[in-house]
This record gives structure tokens, sequence and C-alpha cells, in this order.
């Protein structure tokens, strides 16, 4: 967790009795913005002079009825009784941006005399289905850019070919709640020149927003919510009585245009923007201030079980590989919180405070795995299994270094690992004899070079043994197909060394290695463990249990889920289309495991995967319903602390992935022979 010493120069105001954060910015020095804000400035200057200021091209909703008498506003007084500033920031002269900001504030108070004027402007009503979806194209693959499985909005509900809301110069005094909690599919929002006196906090519900206008009230303070408006380009609040911004605002990335004059805001504000320009003052806010409080330690949720002799505790989390946690990708987030040197310590934490036995950890680069998890876990008795995704045979060691992949670690002083094997998808299915004539093959699958690694582990103990897998499935929406066929191979792939390993023979050396008085402190006292029991024998595969972790990219009831847990899937599933995959899509696909998603037992996390355009479940933990049951599980994140928090990571978080445990209770067996060699639910919180 970062230091949160440089807030200290924060003032703390009330808003319906509870703290919020507002920055004092007090710059005495100047601001050295980074180049590619500035350059991204200027390209947007003349931009915003053509569409921040009125509706575009989107489509314009009124209020109808409703209208008032609007307050006469003259060039030097305005209502709120603040002075226009006619002064610049800079040696008395107006710069680029300042006189950008002035442009849009005359046009605001030019404007107030008459209601409704953002929908009657000429261009303003457009039907929805002719407009890009701005939230969705926002962000696109460079070419020669390695993609991330990013998931994005796929689907808005959207109850009126509208997307845009004017209730400009009615003078309201209050907007009625639901508009900000109904009403989400919203982009443009005009609430100024009104008598509002407040912002309601639930404006932080309006994620689409592009494009706010509070202009023109009596508003005091803006709420913290307002940081999770992270597709705004433009929030104008010329002429109202605000004397402090929040530092959620350092949230507004794509924020184009912050429209401050006319408020009785600090003069550095005015400064900062005058001489840097908006993008600069977001910049600086997000990386000098923001820090989120902290939330509450996570919940674990626990279920009443069978007697059992044997536990066993597995987290999977994908960790955001280094390559892919960018600046473009994650504009909202700090860029401390983005350092990998910041992110791997608070993953490296998170581990070790949760102590699984097993832990299934994706997008682990070659470089991270050999240099910082090996060697850290191993000093906390873990041993690890790696391989990456297929593209670094083909590269130099250089660049083979930074190909992500699947790690599995296990707890040395309770398994032994006994065998691993690593899943190749296209490399399998390429080579699949029913496989090699089809086109979607070479086309759609055999492009995707992801992998999942498979360890068949023994308790040193017990002897029970325990096949551990671990996979990262492509991200596409677009391609479902291939996500199916991915995880089809996998429990092919299972299946066939599960009926192998049922019939390995003891082990018979299952002593843990004991370091001698030359390796560590002769006076510590000496561990003393346990003998080690026979081996189990296991009659066919599926008897052995078996846990799938990993983010497979798949949402609850899609084919991916539905094979997974039916243990069969037709050839002619809806997410397969009429593409051929040869005996998948002639036979369909099966597999001979009981399986059950562990969060099933609550209906699933709220989400695994959170970012501003998309929340939802992606990761699981699957297991083997006939030899195990859950005893508990690690539950949601605090839902007060993600009222203000648009999306991870951040410096609590450091992937945009949520890492899961569940701890499993081990059924105990009747075996062919030993060979030598929703119930009663509490809850606590642990941190």
């Amino acid at each position: 967790m970062y230091s949160q010493n440089h807030l200290q120069g924060q003032n703390m105001m009330m808003n319906g009795g509870g703290h919020q954060r507002y920055q004092n910015i007090g710059m005495g020095h100047k601001y050295q913005h980074q180049q590619h804000q500035q350059h991204h400035g200027q390209q947007n200057h003349h931009h915003q002079n053509n569409n921040v200021g009125g509706m575009g091209h989107q489509h314009t909703f009124s209020s109808g009825t409703m209208s008032t008498s609007t307050p006469h506003f003259t060039p030097s007084n305005l209502h709120n009784g603040n002075q226009i500033d006619n002064q610049s920031g800079i040696n008395g002269s107006y710069s680029q941006h300042w006189q950008q900001q002035m442009q849009f504030a005359n046009d605001s108070r030019q404007g107030a005399q008459f209601p409704h004027r953002h929908c009657k402007k000429p261009d303003a009503v457009q039907l929805l289905n002719k407009v890009s979806d701005e939230a969705n194209s926002e962000e696109t693959i460079e070419e020669g850019k390695e993609e991330r499985n990013r998931a994005t909005v796929t689907e808005v509900v959207r109850r009126q070919d509208w997307d845009a809301l004017d209730f400009s110069g009615q003078g309201l005094k209050a907007i009625s709640h639901p508009i900000f909690t109904q009403f989400v599919f919203l982009r443009r929002l005009f609430l100024d020149h009104n008598q509002l006196h407040r912002l309601d906090p639930a404006i932080g519900h309006l994620r689409l927003l592009n494009h706010l206008d509070i202009s023109g009230n009596n508003i005091m303070e803006i709420p913290p919510e307002i940081g999770m408006l992270v597709n705004l380009k433009a929030l104008l609040m010329f002429d109202n009585q605000i004397s402090g911004l929040p530092m959620e605002i350092g949230h507004l990335y794509r924020l184009e245009v912050l429209g401050i004059e006319g408020n009785p805001l600090e003069r550095e504000y005015k400064e900062h923007i005058s001489n840097s320009g908006t993008t600069a003052l977001i910049s600086m806010m997000r990386d000098q201030f923001l820090v989120p409080q902290d939330p509450l330690p996570r919940e674990w949720i626990h279920f009443d079980h069978s007697p059992t002799s044997e536990s066993l505790s597995v987290l999977s989390y994908n960790i955001l590989c280094d390559k892919y946690c960018t600046t473009s990708l994650y504009g909202y987030t700090p860029a401390k919180a983005l350092a990998w040197e910041n992110r791997r310590d608070l993953i490296l934490d998170e581990i070790l405070t949760r102590d699984a036995d097993v832990v299934c950890l994706q997008e682990v680069d070659r470089e991270s795995f050999q240099e910082f998890f090996h060697f850290r876990l191993a000093s906390n008795d873990y041993k690890g299994v790696f391989y990456p995704k297929t593209r670094a045979k083909t590269m130099t060691e250089k660049e083979a270094k930074l190909v992500d992949g699947c790690a599995i670690f296990y707890k040395a002083k309770k398994y032994i690992c006994l065998d691993k094997i690593v899943v190749d998808f296209a490399g399998t299915a390429i080579n699949r004899p029913d496989m090699k004539t089809e086109h979607d093959i070479f086309n759609r699958v055999m492009p995707r070079d992801h992998i999942a690694v498979v360890a068949f582990l023994e308790n040193r103990l017990t002897g029970s043994r325990i096949m551990i897998g671990n996979a990262h499935i492509f991200w596409d929406p677009a391609f479902a197909d291939v996500k199916l066929v991915q995880v089809a191979i996998l429990m092919e792939q299972i299946t066939k060394k599960a009926e192998e390993w049922s019939t390995k023979p003891p082990c018979t050396d299952k002593a843990v290695f004991r370091h001698s008085e030359m390796d560590g402190d002769p006076e510590a006292p000496q561990e003393t463990s346990a003998e080690p029991g026979p081996s189990l024998e296991y009659s066919n595969g599926p008897q052995i249990p078996l846990i799938i972790c990993g983010d497979f990219n798949s949402a609850v009831g899609t084919g991916v889920y539905d094979l997974i847990t039916k243990g069969e899937l037709p050839g002619t599933h809806e997410d397969l289309g009429s593409r051929g995959y040869g005996n998948f899509t002639r036979d369909g696909m099966h597999h001979p495991f009981k399986l059950k998603s562990a969060y099933n037992m609550i209906g699933e996390l709220k989400f695994t995967n959170y970012t501003p355009t998309f929340s939802g479940v992606l990761d699981y933990i699957w297991y083997s319903s006939n030899a195990m049951e859950v005893i508990s599980l690690l539950g949601d994140v605090d839902e007060q602390y993600l009222r203000r928090v648009p999306g991870f990571p951040n410096a609590h978080f450091p992937s945009d992935h949520l890492a899961l445990q569940a701890e499993f209770a081990i059924k105990p067996q009747k075996p062919t022979k030993l060979i030598d060699g929703e119930n009663g639910v509490h809850r606590d919180r642990r941190g």
C-alpha cells in the first residue's frame, strides 16, 4: 500500500454529513507535464471548439412542458455573485488554453436566456443506430501491438432511441434521483442554468456520460463520485459556488475541457489550466494526489461441511502482465499504481497473506516468474511450475522473457509434484486428424497461442492425489467459438492424462527435504513431521480429484461454462455458429468429470474483472463435486469503496482481476487398495 503522506495538504469539507476530500493544490512550482499529454491537448483544441459546446451528432431529449423564468445575465455580473474573470492566468495576456476556457464560458452565459437551448441546435437530432458506440470503440488495438484479454461493454440496454437529456434553463431546484440511477444509458446531460445547490452523488451511476454541463447554478461542491465518469470529455461547471475540486477528478483521463471559470476556486487552478491545459491538470491530480481510502477486508464466507481429515485451499489470480498494464488502457490509474515494481509487491503480499496450499497465476511473464515470484515464494515453502505462451518458442531469449503464461505454485511441505503437462490449444488442434482439413482451425484457432498448465500432486502425509489445472482462455467476445474449442481441448487432454495418472505407481520417496546444520541455524528447533502415508490408488481418471482455475473470459451461461459444468455440449451450440471443428461439431463435446464452480455456492461473485468498460465474472475455480466440497470462499469487494473507484488496478488492487480463493474438504475415498511407498452460512472478515 502506498504512503499517503502526500495527501496531508488536502482540505476536508462536509457533504451530507460525510467527509469528502477536496484538493488545495497550492502549486508554488511549475508542473512539468508529460510531452504526450501536452501534444494531446494541442491536438484537441480545434476539435473541442467544434463539438464540446453543444449536442453535436447525439440525439437530445427535452423535458417537455417544464419551464420557468430564467435569470438575466450581464457580461460582468453573475447570478451567483461571482465576478467574471477577465484576466488571464499568465502575465496579463490570454493563453491558448484560457482563450478556449473563456470561449466556452461566454457561450454558456449567452445561452442562459434560452431554455432547452441544446436540443434546439440544427444537428441535435439523430437516431442512435447511426451513431458509433464511443464507449466500445474508444480504444482500438494499434497495428503491431499485442492483444490483451480485455473485456468491454458488449451491450447497453437502451429504453428509447435517445441518449441525451436537456434540462437547461428550467429554474429547477432539484433533479429526481431516478434520473441518475435509471437513465444509465445517457451520454450527455445538460443541467445548466437552473437553481441547483448540489449535484447528487448518484451521478456516478451515469458511467457512459461524455458531456456534463452544470453551469450557471449555485452548486458548492462536486461529489467525489464524479470520478466514476471516466468517459467524460467535457465537464462544464461555469458560474457556480465551487471552491474546491475532489481529488477523484484525477480519474477523468479523457477529459478535454474542464470549465471552471466563474467559481471561487483558488487561482492556482486557473493558472494551471491556462499554462498547461485541462489534460495536464487532470494528470497532476491523478498522479500526485489520487489514493482512495482503504477498503474493508474482503469477507470470508463459510459453509457447513462433512467431517474431513484433509483440506485444500486454492488461490487463482490473473495478475495483469506488466507489458499490458499501460496508460492507454488504464489512464484512470495513477502512474505509480501501474508501475510493476509496486504492483508485484502488492501481488506478492496478497499471495503470502492468503497462504493458500496451491496458487494459480495467469499472465505471468517468464522474467517475473524466474527473477521474482519463483525466488520470493520459494522462501515461503512454494515450488512452482511455469509455461509461457507458445510464441516464446520462436523468439530470442531476450524477447521470450517477456512472454506471459500460466504458473502453478504449491506448498512443498504438503505436496509433491508427480507430473506436469502444458496444453497447447492451437498446436493440439492443428495436429488432430479430424481437424486438419477445417479452415476455421487455421483461420481462428491457430493464431491464438494460449495455453494451460496441469500438475499432478500427491499429499505427502495422506497419500491422496489431485490434478490442478490452470488456464488462460482467449479474450475476444467475437471469438466465442475459439474459447469453446480451447476449453474442449483442455478437458480432452485432462481426461487422457487422468486415465494415465490413475495407473501411476506409488511415490516411494515423500520425505520432506531437511536442511543440514550447515545450511541454517544449528540452534533453531528442528521440525518434526509425521510419517508419510502410503499413496492412494484410483480405479479410473475421474475418481482423481480435479481443480481447474483460470481466466476463462466467459460469463455464466456461455458454452464454456455449460461444457465444464454439464459435462457435454452439442456440436450445434450457438457459440460455434456454422463453423466446422471436426468431431467437436460433428459429435459434440464432452468430458467425464463432475465439475462445479466453487463460487456457485453464492451465485458467483459480483465481478472478477473490474474496469470502467466492464464489470463481470470471467474467472473461476472449478472442482470435482464427487470428491470435494466447499468449506469457505473469499468474498466480494467492499461496495462502499467501489462507489468512488471506477476501475482496477489502483493502489489497493494491483490487477484489473480479483484474486479468487476457495477452501475445500477432501471427501473420504474408498480406494481399491493402499500401496506402501447450501447449508449454514456465516461470515467473518480477515485481513
